[in-house]
């Protein structure tokens, strides 16, 4: 019988423990980095866990199709990202999807309503002067309004008192003061910049459609008139797609949870010309929460250029307004001139509401405008049930898998089944110190993978038994057989596993969602097959080869020769050995 070749093939045959030992301590570490970090299960993904799942679609404004790029989603999906995180949900997701579509998956016990507002809002922000401002709607009260104070060292510290938001005595007064505010902020202050972006910011045209502030401030009055806050008709059209540069009126919410309605001036400072925006309880004066902000360069001559004017106002002309998309956030006032680059806006906050309006200042406005295509919503009973469902059909899949290799292979499933077992604890461990490490998480698909990957692990012992088997049937003994078979099984799995993990690769790659984690799922288990026959499969088949069991074909091993059909055994046959040098042959004798 042909011997195997001596060199690596018969060094790995004579220490196959080695490689044994080799896996068992990379499980042992894993396993004891997942108990170390605490993440001893999988991080589980929205269809799993329960959660909300937003598709967000980009539309481009009239004339600006090409706006639509990969730079402008891609940065889209970071201020989004942001936003999110600045909740506190650091365990969302935010991922484009094709050319124009954002899908933001938020887990379950996140205040959905908000994070949906945060994502969803284009956030185009803006500073503008308040020319009037009342309660809107039959029978509202008045409110005070938040203050503003700088946060230099040389503020003024003064009490913040009630900003002006009862109605104006007469319209004649209201309608005045109007004018002279539109009059006032076509007109540069001494001390003003002459840059262009200065002049653009605090020099606009008096209206869209040009004429006299006069005309302009009846126009407004006209709108603001007829503008009823209360209604959602209303306020979805109050105050947008106006040009930064004109006058607008706008709706917004006072601290009693109130509708009031504005007049507000051409934008003075924008939503870029914040650099910091941050939610700070202040303990110091019993102000509670507050906003602290600070400017750019650019920024912090703009905005003191602007509390200068309204300083030298009476109420409400001393307040500027907080503008997000047409809507009116937070609306305070001014007692001086805000030089210092930075600023503090106070007024009864929440901690939620702090939160929600420093994210919007810090993170500013999204590069385009998004509608809400679609939103769903999944609760934890459904995710546990598709959850359950997904791990049933694993263990049905397994199941068929062990009984297939009990009747098929019989003594050979001895190898198989702690093979899967082996490669099972290796996928569990990986996932689940991968979800914090690279916020992997465990969703439907992935699970469809993992039990995908299980006919994958189970063909690469097939492909090893079957090779084993074609050495029995041409003669050969069980070690002979098993050293002879593997360097053409291990070509086949090689091959087959790397076209497994070059489509895993390219689904990975050219799709988005939750078809990445049964690409990612099935990659990962790909790479796992490997390791787990190189280092266990062939070592404990060469160990067990030894075992007269297996070594004397057993019926019952699964490498019976009678049952195989094999061949009568190849014996080694000796060449005549040369006479000695001087001897002689007996025949020749």
């Amino acid at each position: 019988m042909a011997a195997p070749k001596k060199g690596r093939s018969a060094s790995a045959q004579s220490k196959p423990w080695r490689s044994l030992a080799l896996i068992l301590i990379a499980i042992v570490a894993l396993t004891g980095g997942m108990f170390a970090s605490k993440n001893t299960t999988p991080r589980l993904g929205i269809d799993l866990a329960g959660g909300t799942s937003i598709t967000l679609r980009a539309v481009p404004e009239r004339g600006q199709e090409s706006a639509i790029n990969k730079a402008n989603m891609d940065t889209a999906v970071d201020i989004m990202n942001r936003r999110v995180n600045g909740l506190g949900v650091s365990e969302a997701e935010v991922q484009t999807q094709g050319d124009r579509n954002i899908i933001v998956n938020i887990p379950r016990g996140t205040n959905s309503k908000e994070a949906r507002e945060q994502v969803g809002t284009t956030a185009k922000l803006y500073f503008r002067p308040v020319f009037a401002t009342e309660v809107s709607g039959p029978g509202a009260k008045p409110s005070p309004s938040p203050s503003a104070s700088s946060s230099a060292p040389q503020k003024a510290t003064g009490k913040a008192s009630p900003s002006a938001t009862t109605p104006s005595a007469t319209s004649t007064k209201q309608g005045r003061a109007v004018t002279d505010g539109l009059k006032a902020d076509a007109t540069p202050s001494p001390g003003s910049s002459a840059s262009s972006s200065a002049k653009a910011s605090s020099t606009p045209s008096p209206s869209p459609s040009g004429g006299s502030a006069s005309d302009a401030a009846a126009r407004l009055q006209a709108q603001y008139a007829a503008l009823d806050c209360t209604k959602d008709s209303v306020r979805a059209t109050a105050g947008k797609g106006v040009k930064p540069t004109d006058p607008t009126v706008a709706c917004g919410k006072n601290s009693q949870n109130q509708w009031q309605k504005y007049i507000l001036g051409p934008a003075a400072v924008d939503g870029t010309d914040v650099s910091k925006a941050q939610a700070v309880f202040n303990t110091q004066n019993a102000s509670g929460w507050t906003v602290t902000m600070e400017f750019t360069s650019k920024g912090a001559k703009k905005f003191a250029d602007i509390t200068g004017k309204l300083a030298q106002n009476q109420s409400p002309q001393n307040q500027f307004a907080i503008v997000l998309d047409g809507n009116v956030v937070s609306d305070p006032y001014v007692n001086q001139a805000l030089t210092g680059g930075s600023a503090e806006i106070s007024g009864r906050f929440t901690q939620q509401e702090a939160q929600s309006l420093s994210n919007m200042l810090s993170y500013g406005a999204l590069p385009l405008t998004f509608h809400e295509d679609s939103v769903t919503t999944v609760t934890a009973a459904l995710g546990g049930e598709q959850l359950h469902a997904g791990l049933i059909a694993g263990a049905i899949g397994l199941a068929l898998v062990v009984i297939y290799l009990l009747i098929f292979y019989r003594g050979l499933s001895v190898i198989a089944i702690p093979s899967l077992m082996v490669s099972a604890i290796l996928t569990y461990v990986i996932m689940s110190l991968l979800g914090p490490a690279i916020n992997f998480a465990l969703n439907l698909p992935a699970v469809c993978g993992a039990i995908v990957a299980i006919g994958i692990t189970a063909d690469s012992f097939i492909v090893f038994f079957e090779r084993i088997r074609d050495e029995i049937r041409e003669g050969r003994s069980l070690r002979p057989a098993v050293e002879r078979a593997w360097p053409r099984a291990r070509r086949t799995i090689l091959v087959s596993d790397f076209v497994s993990f070059l489509a895993a690769a390219v689904l990975f790659i050219v799709t988005v969602g939750k078809v990445q984690g049964f690409a990612f799922t099935l990659g990962l288990t790909t790479v796992l097959d490997v390791v787990v026959v190189f280092l266990f499969t062939k070592p404990l088949m060469t160990i067990l080869a030894r075992r007269k069991f297996f070594a004397n074909g057993h019926k019952w091993s699964g490498l019976d020769p009678k049952a195989l059909g094999a061949k009568a055994p190849l014996r080694r046959t000796r060449r005549p050995s040369r006479p000695a040098a001087g001897s002689v042959d007996p025949k020749e004798a």
